[in-house]
């Protein structure tokens, strides 16, 4: 998890998956402080979090994946890496080579593939809602949306209010909505699942959840004037 500040107890601002990029500014007491070089967020990581640069070929694309001693599912299982770790790796059989162990072919691809945004946020349906979260034990709503959107090739701002000013195109108030379409709220965002419900990381069911639209617009209403605060387009 990336932290506010130099310590485990603070609160977690996002969080930097296996293999992405970190540009060190500075390090003490344990700390490292410095940039997520795929979204420019700056926090602070344990020191020993971090390794050497290296290219990475291939990431997770399953909510987690299994890492294998061997080229075979019986063998045993040395780690679990979760979705959107990045690794280098070549293809062994049915396998990812990663150099440290084995992952299954149907659970990563290679870093330039790509796939439907809606889809890859489904693939998360139960996973808990983790305030910073990146997909790694959790995720949150805005972090859903970058994983998602990056997964389809677009890349996204980490925060909400980042997404809701430079993501796509701007909708009507009365334009029907559709698939893959981006709503936002106060400090919320959602995914059209499907043009009445929505696919979103939230607080309320603690979950990656599918519902109706016209169920989260109820349960704000009372606390806001408007509801929904804009509609984007990304495709």
């Amino acid at each position: 998890m990336l932290r506010a500040s130099p310590a485990a107890s603070s609160p977690a601002v996002s969080q930097l998956m296996r293999g992405e990029g970190f540009e060190l500014l500075d390090r003490a007491g344990g700390w490292a402080w410095g940039r997520c070089t795929h979204d420019d967020y700056v926090g602070y990581l344990p020191d020993g979090a971090l390794g050497p640069a290296a290219a990475s070929t291939h990431r997770v694309v399953a909510p987690s994946a299994l890492l294998f001693a061997a080229p075979d599912i019986k063998s045993p299982v040395l780690a679990s890496w979760p979705i959107g770790a990045r690794f280098t790796a070549r293809e062994d059989g049915a396998f990812f080579d990663t150099g440290e162990g084995f992952i299954h072919h149907r659970h990563a691809a290679a870093l330039d593939a790509t796939e439907e945004a809606v889809a890859v946020a489904e693939r998360l349906l139960g996973a808990p809602y983790l305030w910073g979260g990146r997909g790694g034990g959790g995720i949150d709503c805005s972090g859903l949306v970058q994983l998602a959107l990056g997964f389809a090739g677009t890349q996204a701002p980490r925060d909400s209010d980042q997404q809701c000013d430079r993501l796509g195109t701007a909708l009507p108030d009365d334009a029907p909505l559709r698939r893959g379409d981006v709503l936002f709220f106060p400090g919320h965002v959602a995914l059209m699942f499907d043009e009445t419900r929505i696919i979103h990381a939230n607080a309320f069911w603690m979950a990656v959840t599918i519902e109706p639209l016209a169920d989260l617009v109820a349960r704000l209403a009372p606390d806001h004037a408007q509801p929904i605060l804009a509609r984007r387009r990304t495709e």
